[in-house]
């Protein structure tokens, strides 16, 4: 059995997992997401290339003709269906908190779904974007995140799957009125479609059964009641949806709702398989190439620009508002429900950012589209020419800076809250002088209204422009600039290019004006992507002073956990809150900056100092990464937008309960009793009189070393050093006088915990010296008054085994159970259940986005002392 001094050795991952996998995966593990986003831009491009050619014999004029015409009773019936469909989406949430066995009440949880889904529909991404909404807001509700990353998953596949029969289903009998419209013989639409069903009926069945058998652990259907029940509602969902756009064709459309309810649900789940945010240019294509020869293209475009605006934009503002409303009545007489605060204050700087996103993306597109003839006209009493001119190019690059702000208000920097005021209120102004747009205005000042009652959100003292934008953003930027660029060639296609175009100013002079904007934009973005891009290089971490590790060292003698001992190793940089009354022990390993532990200190300093980490990581162009975070450090986790997986269980004594009297503790009492039989002595030396010892100490620690053919590791472990031994009393065994063993104890002032690091034992020591130690120690600590022993992390133990577990769960599931030969994991389990500790989830925790398995090969290396540390063990 391994020693107990694994306690933190326990989570390295096996070595074939390290070597095998960085060979294979590597590339596409550090590639994978800009290949992706470059895909992504081909995609839209090739997207954005069709619809300009399925819009030839199209002018802008036609579709605002269109969009101008749309009657107010189609208006109102697509506003009455999208509140339909939006109350249905909260259904979703409710049935997934069913599934796992949890309740909340149901306005935090309409709430959540209202905006999970307000945002997710904007920014696409839906597991992602609305994730996070749901992640914050559940988090903060007392969720576990392997409940809550269910509650996503059975969103996301509910809704996907439901899709997909949906779909199905309805192009069987509508095949002979649909082929025809996207160019297909209806027999073989009619084939794929029964061929989809029969396949997911054997998956479905296939399942079933080696789940009954027990082939599948950790796995279990949904009851029927609960399956029917989100069946119909993702069947009313969809049906709601596609009806709020099918409200908007004109009334004479030569296509009947069934039909259109087909060739939506394909349109929604293209755009969805696309991955471009919103699905935006692949949704429109695939409505415009099926209905093009039915109905006029620019009443296709003109009902899906209202569509995007009703169904898309509307419930958005409709959450700020709610949120807004939230946030002033909590300082009112009579304030919601807490929940309901709660809730409202974790997602609305989401919220903020969105609409940020849509209004630059507004601002940039309306720079490139004419101003009505008659508000130019009337402009051009009041203003002089270079006034309109101005206010048009800098409208643009403003719209430009909302969009990447939106990025620092969804982290709530309050340079961003700044920069989002400063732009949006100017952008108001120019938006009055450069068109009359009473609609960008007035969405500007919602944005103005929101942002102003959450300011107390926003309190995070960092730089917007110190950062670099990772590769959504910037994949954002991409297809923000195609879409611009497609809009600007269909609304000038008649407009014959000439180099005098640029020089131009006319108060009628649309299309130069739209031109210079474009430029300008064109400049803004692209030297924003290189500055991205050329991220500042990734710089070695300096070593602690001695003054920063005694500070240190006192801020752990006045805290509760004992682990934070390991400060003391000196391997190990210290970040201190801007007060100096808190820390963050961290590591560098490639490019991930490894945070162990939570931050150790006052638990009010605790949030802001994982922000001031993550802002750290990121200005120096590395992914934030936590090892072994506990439950109560999630909430913060989630603020920063930190993916938290589960590492394994830490197993915790309490000593009050422990006693040797019992059956439960027989096998523990008889070692003891065998133990003292046999010859061995347990003994502290307190930490002024370990001096006189070290070289004792030292020749059990080398031959414990040589017995087990390995070397010394760091991070999450101690190493046999001089300062570091010093630092801390020891646990002895003696044999005949002989040290046989060594534990190094660490404590804290406060008595709350106390825990050991090394834990050594010399080739000869007698068999049962281990639970002798153990035993021993407990029983003086409990003497001593010390409430609590710390027995060490088992890794990869205590993962979701039930439905819908997440793949890294169920990887790490196959490594407990058939991993002996690389590492025993279930032995160290085993041999600390003996001690009926209390068992607490740890975390490993990663910046958004970012890759889990890359900042687990860091962690284990950093532990390991590089790749020939790990593969020596």
């Amino acid at each position: 059995m391994s020693s107990p001094q694994n306690h933190d050795e326990t989570i390295l991952p096996p070595d074939p997992f390290t070597k095998d996998l960085t060979p294979r995966f590597g590339f596409l593990a550090r590639y994978g997401k800009p290949l992706a986003a470059i895909l992504t831009v081909v995609v839209f491009s090739f997207v954005g290339y069709a619809i300009y050619r399925l819009t030839e014999e199209v002018s802008y004029d036609d579709v605002v003709r269109s969009l101008v015409d749309t009657s107010p009773s189609s208006i109102l019936l697509a506003v009455f269906f999208t509140v339909l469909s939006f109350a249905t989406l909260c259904f979703y949430d409710w049935n997934a908190l069913a599934f796992i066995g949890r309740k909340k009440p149901f306005g935090e949880v309409a709430l959540t779904a209202f905006s999970a889904y307000a945002v997710g529909n904007v920014a696409g991404f839906g597991a992602l974007s609305g994730g996070a909404i749901r992640y914050r807001a559940y988090s903060r509700a007392g969720l576990a995140p392997d409940e809550i990353g269910r509650i996503i998953a059975f969103v996301t596949l509910s809704f996907s799957l439901g899709l997909t029969i949906i779909t199905s289903v309805a192009l069987i009998p509508m095949s002979p009125e649909i082929g025809p419209l996207i160019g297909i013989d209806p027999v073989w639409l009619r084939a794929v479609a029964m061929l989809i069903l029969a396949g997911l009926a054997a998956l479905y069945f296939i399942a079933r059964r080696r789940i009954r058998a027990g082939n599948i652990q950790g796995l279990r259907f949904v009851d029927s009641r609960l399956l029917s029940r989100q069946f119909l509602v993702t069947v009313l969902d969809i049906a709601f949806s596609s009806s709020v756009a099918y409200a908007l064709l004109p009334a004479g459309a030569a296509i009947s709702w069934p039909a259109f309810f087909a060739v939506y649900a394909v349109a929604i789940g293209l755009g969805i398989v696309s991955h471009v945010p919103g699905g935006v240019g692949v949704f429109e294509a695939v409505i415009i190439a099926a209905l093009g020869d039915q109905v006029g293209t620019d009443q296709i475009l003109a009902a899906l620009v209202a569509y995007r605006l009703i169904y898309y934009v509307l419930p958005l503002l409709v959450a700020i508002v709610l949120v807004s409303l939230a946030e002033l009545r909590q300082v009112a007489a009579h304030p919601l429900p807490s929940g309901m605060v709660r809730t409202a204050s974790r997602i609305a700087p989401l919220l903020l950012a969105t609409l940020t996103l849509i209004l630059g993306v507004m601002l940039v597109l309306s720079s490139v589209t004419p101003t009505p003839s008659d508000n130019i006209a009337f402009l051009s009493t009041l203003f002089p020419l270079p006034i309109i001119e101005g206010a048009h190019f800098i409208a643009s690059l403003l719209g430009l800076l909302l969009v990447i702000a939106a990025r620092g208000i969804s982290q709530r920097l309050d340079g961003a809250w700044w920069t989002t005021m400063f732009a949006a209120a100017a952008a108001l102004v120019l938006s009055i002088l450069k068109a009359v747009a009473l609609g960008e205005a007035s969405m500007l000042a919602v944005l103005l209204v929101g942002l102003f009652v959450s300011r107390r959100l926003f309190v995070r003292p960092a730089s917007l422009f110190r950062q670099t934008l990772n590769t959504s953003w910037l994949l954002a930027i991409a297809v923000l600039f195609i879409g611009t660029m497609v809009v600007m060639l269909f609304v000038y296609r008649d407009v014959e290019y000439s180099h005098d175009l640029w020089w131009q100013f006319e108060f009628e002079a649309e299309a130069p004006r739209s031109l210079r904007a474009m430029l300008g934009l064109t400049i803004v973005s692209s030297a924003i992507a290189v500055f991205s891009l050329l991220r500042p290089a990734s710089l070695p971490v300096a070593p602690p002073q001695e003054e920063a590790l005694r500070k240190a060292a006192t801020i752990v003698a006045a805290q509760d956990v004992a682990d934070a001992n390991l400060v003391r190793t000196g391997d190990k940089s210290v970040m201190f809150s801007p007060d100096g009354d808190a820390f963050i022990m961290y590591g560098k390993q490639g490019r991930s900056l490894i945070a162990f532990l939570d931050p150790v200190g006052p638990r009010a300093a605790r949030a802001e100092l994982v922000w001031q980490f993550v802002e750290t990581a990121r200005t120096a162009g590395c992914r934030a990464v936590f090892y072994q975070a506990s439950p109560a450090l999630l909430p913060a986790l989630a603020d920063v937008g930190m993916k938290a997986l589960k590492l394994g269980e830490s197993a915790h004594v309490d000593l009050a309960q422990f006693d040797l009297k019992g059956g439960r503790w027989a096998n523990l009492r008889q070692a003891a009793t065998r133990a003292e039989r046999d010859g061995l002595a347990f003994e502290i030396v307190p930490v002024d009189q370990v001096s006189s010892i070290l070289g004792d100490l030292r020749a059990v620690s080398d031959a414990w070393l040589d017995e087990h053919n390995t070397r010394e590791k760091g991070f999450s472990l101690g190493a046999f050093t001089d300062d570091y031994m010093l630092s801390q009393p020891v646990a002895l065994l003696r044999f005949g006088g002989r040290i046989v063993a060594l534990a190094n104890i660490l404590l804290t002032d406060t008595k709350e915990e106390a825990s050991i690091d090394l834990m050594r034992f010399a080739p000869d020591a007698p068999k049962g010296a281990m639970d002798f130690l153990f035993v021993s120690l407990l029983t003086y600590l409990r003497r001593e008054g010390y409430r609590n022993f710390n027995l060490g992390m088992a890794p990869l133990s205590g993962l979701s085994r039930r439905e819908v577990a997440p793949v890294w769960d169920r990887i790490a599931n196959t490594f407990f159970e058939h991993g002996e030969r690389y590492y025993n994991f279930k032995g160290l389990r085993a041999f600390k259940s003996k001690f009926h500790p209390e068992w607490q989830p740890r975390y490993l925790a990663v910046s958004g986005g970012q890759s889990p398995i890359i900042a687990l090969l860091d962690a284990t290396l950093l532990i390991g002392g590089g790749l020939k540390g790990v593969v020596k063990r």
